[in-house]
């Protein structure tokens, strides 16, 4: 009882606790040193087992205790309060009557402890050690597993109805918000967050709607504790009240920033997606969002209307209110198809696929919908469009028309069945009762009115007397219009019922022909919208978005899967995109193809191959060349690709074409040109039988089939052409012709204009190629540029050729001309000398110097001649008009310069590698196409071309170097390529560019020393041996490294410290010299000057402490103490200037000594109490004290010697600073 006179009440901190409370208001008595823990956890863990959970009543000073010195308590002690607490609360669970002060005790102390682990950053690498281990020192805390033990005790508790413990069931609001405190129950677990809902009672949805402004990334979990709530609790007021609350929400509160907007309408749409069944009775309130300002609600609300749709509001059982309630939305919706924002635009087209998909979208509004969604397809955002061809897939794949037929067959069957409905209308109208008749008919049954009025008001007698003298004649004035006998004419009428029947039959045979009609206009309605559609669509294959162009092939295979008329235009169409630079829309062609025709259906792997090689047959009949060339790159992805049924569709091939199965000459064909095909992805289908390809098309019976034949040497000059050692051998065969042929110029000319002419006869050819494909791309967005086409490879191989003729003419020239030129020189000169005759010797004598010197000048001027020979034949004759070299430039400089036309990889390398070969010839020539050969560089595609154009480049800069100078910079720039191979042909270039003194080493060499951090390692020897060979140079890097510095602690470059500690290691240890260090030293200090962050200052330091330092050098720190006192308060700057100190002193002289130890002492003075605090009077007059007069101190800090005195005005500044300190310091 005395236990019990207290109550325990939720502080506002943790510090209140300790302080002296209320009347009957629980106080911590007794703090616990860290040290005192252990042994206090021990009786707490000891009370625990013997008394219970209710021991925390006695032990909370502990846990508190552990709290209050969480920051400096053992992890060991932390791990053990945690378990007892989990313990605690989890024993609880079982005997909660009347422990209300238990309860929320040790809640609020487990909650407190654990929002401490969540956040305190002592903890963040807690989750990636193993298992706590005691025994093995101070082990690693699995948090992820004792947070999941933390909630499963506070979810175990809350679940029951503790509610009981206060008074009229109101449970405290500090209860609900310490227990939820952090999100951290409310992240991990939705039953936690109902709990916790259902605790606040009457004010949950206020809570909701709180929760949800402050955790808006939990607006899902709320959302499905919500449900849980009211699906499993039986609460399902709630839903209504929080719609009701986020429904009284302003536009205009809605529409301002932090408003949580984007949690609300995440929320409703979870919601709607869990119960629409529970949200409808409210969904007018929400739809009032739909004319507010927030595009976010708007969406919101449409996709809980279309989960309504699809799972509430569907079938044939509705009543008439949710008949009703289902056309307000889908004109709400429809309404929404125009929106302002084109997100919404887009997001009500996805509701709508959704309910396409779920065929819950009624069918007399398929046409309305599907004209709009058309209408959607010349929107002008892009996500939009794509949402729209979505929709109309769908609406493909889940129509009720027949697609097959196309408008234009159903007209027939339209007019047809119109005409026999207008007769049938016209036949029932002329059987129809005329106007006597009716008029008669009337008469009559105004009569039997009458007659049933009066019996009813006149009396039984009076009624009786008058209607029985009138009964016959009534009677058949009511039967038959007239008081006549007509039993001869009732006698030949047929009966009533039969006419009755037949009157039925014919109503029912004219609805049947309406609704026929109906169908008829309906499809024909749907089939023109489909047509229109498809045409559009088509004309998105070629739009430069990459995103619609997929959508768009994928709506076409959606609509040839489902056989829809003149779905083959939109197939045939994309084939082109095969040669599409970008590699999604490439592959989304590819996988399109794939999937209609590679896919082939079938019991067994032969059927499979048989099927697949028919409908690939089927595409070869009758194609164009164009649609051959296209296919051709579908089927080498496929033989590329590994597949099982490779082999067997071969086999089949190989059978057709050699006439084993009875096979028509148009399959025979087709299946030769397969086999090419496949043989540009795997050479050995067709090298391994060439003896029989060429035995039955090109053997005896050659002339019964001629077009075989050509097919079989197409085949085999396929395979022969793409050999990949052809380019090694063109270059040795162009090059032996050089050196052995007697005029290997006019030789090679002659195999130039041979190869020419192959490759325009091949144009001549293919001349149907282009119609072809032009027709494939007509009306589309971005037509290419029209032209005779020609295989990539072969051009490619022409181009190379030219460009080797070209590299070899010039080194002809310069090599072996100018040799001969030089050879007929001499021997004129001989034959000159021997018929001048003797002369006298003493004459010789005497002129024997002069003439040798003569002899030299003439020889030199000689040979300058022969130079300038060869220059001005490599700068007019080799490129003139009238040379066979000079009209391929022109196509060179085209395939380089449009890499988006001619984008096949083969044909760009050789094109670039041909150009830099012609930019050899001559310095014009190299001017011209300067520019296109580094753009070729920065902006390939390929790494190979990259790569191959930085080793032109390079040569280039060696024949030319005036030329290429001002270019340096791009050379440098390919150091940082994202390819490791073009980084690795960078370095090895710029290094012969380098150490042959080609280049001059610049600051731009701070990019080869990134490279000694490269992740590749070859590319870190590479540039290891760069700077070897660059320290073999006097001072080279010794001039260099101060740039070095300055472009390597660039913020900009983002470099971490520790790869520029490793970068500056590796060069400093170049630096032997004294004389270099203590320069070095001077210029590092300098630069401190204008070194603009903290972290240059930093990495300054940091180099300074990387050098050897000697005496000379100490004392030239010592001189540029102005340079960086300044900045010694940071410790990035202060920690490698002490290093130096403790480099120096060891080994040091006494003497030495005590003037390092002093400059460590003013280091260690700056850095704890700042530069104005050191350099004070009463600083100085210490110093005096201490070390006498500082004319004499060694520590005096001196002028630099081209530094400027410190001015009055600079004096009275530092004096205002200090001043400013002390009024700070003691306020």
């Amino acid at each position: 009882n005395l236990r019990m006179s207290w109550d325990f009440l939720v502080p506002v901190c943790v510090g209140d606790l300790v302080k002296t409370g209320g009347i009957n208001q629980y106080v911590v008595q007794d703090v616990v040193p860290p040290k005192h823990l252990p042994s206090y956890l021990s009786k707490f863990k000891a009370a625990l087992r013997s008394q219970g959970s209710l021991c925390i009543l006695e032990h909370f000073d502990t846990g508190y205790s552990v709290l209050q010195h969480c920051n400096s308590a053992e992890l060991a002690v932390k791990e053990d309060t945690l378990e007892l607490l989990v313990q605690v609360v989890s024993g609880l669970a079982s005997s909660l009557p009347e422990k209300l002060n238990a309860v929320k005790m040790s809640v609020y102390l487990l909650c407190k402890l654990t929002e401490t682990f969540e956040i305190n950053l002592d903890f963040v690498s807690l989750a990636q050690g193993g298992k706590k281990g005691k025994a093995g020192g101070e082990g690693l805390l699995q948090w992820d597993s004792e947070r999941e033990k933390v909630l499963q005790a506070l979810v175990q508790l809350l679940q029951l109805d503790i509610r009981s413990l206060w008074n009229l069931s109101l449970v405290e609001e500090e209860f609900i918000r310490y227990s939820s405190d952090g999100g951290v129950l409310v992240n991990s677990t939705v039953s936690g967050l109902a709990v916790l809902i259902q605790l606040g009672g009457v004010t949950s949805h206020f809570a909701v709607i709180q929760l949800l402004q402050h955790f808006e990334q939990l607006s899902s979990v709320f959302a499905q504790a919500v449900a849980v709530w009211s699906t499993e609790y039986g609460v399902r007021a709630i839903i209504g009240e929080v719609i009701r609350e986020i429904g009284q929400k302003s536009s205009e509160e809605l529409a301002r920033e932090g408003s949580g907007v984007k949690a609300f309408a995440s929320f409703i749409s979870e919601l709607g997606s869990l119960v629409p069944e529970l949200m409808i009775p409210n969904i007018s309130v929400l739809i009032a969002h739909l004319e507010g300002e927030s595009n976010t609600m708007r969406v919101a609300v449409c996709e809980v209307l279309g989960e309504m749709l699809v799972r509430v509001l569907c079938g044939d059982g509705l009543d008439e209110s949710g008949k009703a309630d289902r056309d307000r939305f889908f004109d709400t919706l429809q309404e929404h198809l125009h929106d302002t924002h084109s997100h919404v635009r887009a997001r009500v087209l996805q509701v709508y696929t959704r309910i396409v998909n779920s065929k819950a979208l009624p069918l007399c509004r398929y046409s309305e919908v599907m004209e709009l969604t058309v209408g959607r397809l010349m929107d002008k955002s892009i996500n939009v469009v794509k949402s729209a061809i979505q929709l109309l897939a769908a609406f493909i794949a889940h129509n009720p028309y027949s697609c097959k037929l196309s408008s234009a067959d159903l007209k027939k069957p339209l007019e047809k069945e119109t005409t026999k409905l207008r007769e049938m209308k016209e036949k029932l109208e002329e059987n129809a009762p005329g106007e006597d008749e009716l008029h008669t008919l009337k008469k009559i049954y105004i009569l039997f009115i009458y007659f049933f009025m009066l019996s009813h008001i006149l009396p039984n007698d009076e009624t009786k007397a008058n209607t029985s003298s009138l009964n016959e004649s009534w009677v058949l004035l009511a039967l038959t219009g007239s008081d006549e006998d007509t039993s001869e004419l009732s006698q030949n009428l047929p009966p009533t019922p039969q006419k009755e029947g037949e009157k039925e039959g014919e109503d029912g045979e004219l609805k049947k022909q309406e609704m026929l009609v109906q169908y008829l206009r309906d499809t024909e309605t749907f089939a023109l919208q489909v047509e229109r559609a498809i045409s559009v669509i088509n004309s998105m294959l070629y739009w430069k978005t990459t995103s619609v162009v997929q959508e768009a092939v994928q709506f076409c295979v959606t609509v040839c899967e489902f056989s829809v008329a003149n779905s083959v235009s939109g197939v045939r169409k994309m084939l082109p995109l095969v040669w599409s630079t970008d590699a999604a829309i490439k592959d989304a062609v590819v996988q399109a193809y794939r999937r209609l025709y590679l896919n082939p259906q079938g019991d067994t792997i032969r059927m499979k191959a048989q099927t697949l090689v028919d409908s690939l047959s089927e595409l070869m009949v009758d194609a164009s060349l164009g649609t051959i060339q296209c296919l051709e790159e579908i089927v080498q992805e496929f033989f590329g690709s590994s597949s099982n049924l490779q082999s067997t569709v071969v086999q089949v091939l190989w059978e057709r074409f050699t006439g084993k199965r009875e096979t028509s000459g148009l399959q025979r064909r087709a299946a030769v040109l397969l086999l090419g095909m496949a043989a540009r992805a795997e050479r050995e289908v067709v090298l391994s039988n060439l003896d029989t390809l060429c035995s039955v098309a090109l053997g005896e019976k050659v002339t019964e089939d001629f077009l075989l034949a050509r097919d079989a040497v197409i085949t085999i000059s396929s395979v022969v052409m793409e050999d990949p050692y052809w380019q090694s051998f063109m270059e040795q065969a162009v090059r032996l012709i050089y050196f052995l042929a007697e005029s290997p110029d006019q030789l090679c000319s002659r195999l130039l204009q041979r190869s020419a002419r192959l490759l325009l006869d091949q144009i001549a050819e293919g001349g149907e190629i282009n119609k072809d494909v032009g027709q494939m791309q007509e009306g589309s967005q971005e037509s290419n540029e029209q032209g005779e086409q020609v295989n990539c490879v072969c051009l490619a191989q022409l181009l190379a050729l030219c460009g080797c003729v070209a590299f070899w003419q010039v080194s002809h020239l310069e090599r072996s001309v100018s040799a001969e030129l030089r050879r007929r020189r001499g021997e004129t000169e001989e034959r000159e000398e021997k018929e001048k005759g003797p002369s006298s010797k003493a004459k010789q004598v005497a002129n024997e110097s002069a003439m040798e010197e003569e002899l030299g000048l003439i020889g030199a001027s000689a040979e300058d001649t022969e130079a300038e020979l060869i220059r001005k034949i490599c700068e007019t004759e080799l490129l003139a008009e009238e040379n066979l070299l000079c009209a391929f430039l022109p196509l060179l400089v085209r395939v380089c310069s449009s890499p988006g036309r001619y984008s096949h990889p083969q044909l760009t390398t050789a094109a670039c590698l041909a150009l830099s070969q012609y930019m050899m010839i001559s310095p014009s020539v190299c001017e011209e196409n300067i520019r296109l050969m580094f753009t070729v560089l920065e902006r390939s595609a390929f790494p190979v071309v990259r790569a191959n154009a930085i080793i032109a480049l390079g040569d280039l800069t060696v024949r030319f170097p005036n030329i290429l100078e001002p270019w340096t910079q791009n050379l440098y720039a390919r150091l940082s390529d994202e390819v490791p191979s073009v980084r690795q042909t960078a370095v090895t270039v710029l290094t012969q560019l380098v150490l042959k003194d080609v280049l001059k080493v610049k600051g731009q060499v701070s990019e080869v020393a990134v490279l000694l951090i490269d992740p590749e390692p070859h590319i870190t020897s590479l540039a290891l041996n760069f700077f070897n060979e660059l320290a073999s140079k006097d001072n080279a890097i010794y001039n260099l490294l101060p740039d070095i510095i300055s472009r390597l602690s660039d913020p900009e470059r983002g470099m971490t410290s520790e790869d520029f500690n490793t970068i500056m290691k590796q060069l400093f240890s170049y630096i032997t010299k004294e004389r270099q260090t203590e320069s070095l030293v001077e210029k590092l200090c300098q630069r401190f000057r204008t070194a603009k962050t903290e972290r240059q200052w930093c990495d300054l330091a940091m180099s300074l402490s990387l050098l050897s330092m000697c005496e000379r050098g100490f004392k030239r720190l010592q001189e540029c103490w102005e340079c960086y006192s300044d900045k010694l308060t940071e410790p990035g700057v202060y920690q490698p200037l002490l290093s130096i100190t403790a480099k120096l002193r060891r080994g040091a002289k006494p003497q030495f000594k005590a003037q390092v130890d002093e400059f460590e002492k003013r280091l260690t003075a700056v850095h704890t109490r700042g530069l104005e605090n050191v350099e004070s009077p009463e600083m100085d007059e210490e110093n005096q004290k201490q070390g006498g007069s500082t004319e004499k101190t060694v520590m005096q800090t001196p002028q630099p010697a081209r530094g400027r005195p410190r001015t009055k005005r600079g004096q009275n500044l530092a004096m205002m600073k200090r001043r400013m300190k002390r009024v700070s310091a003691f306020t």
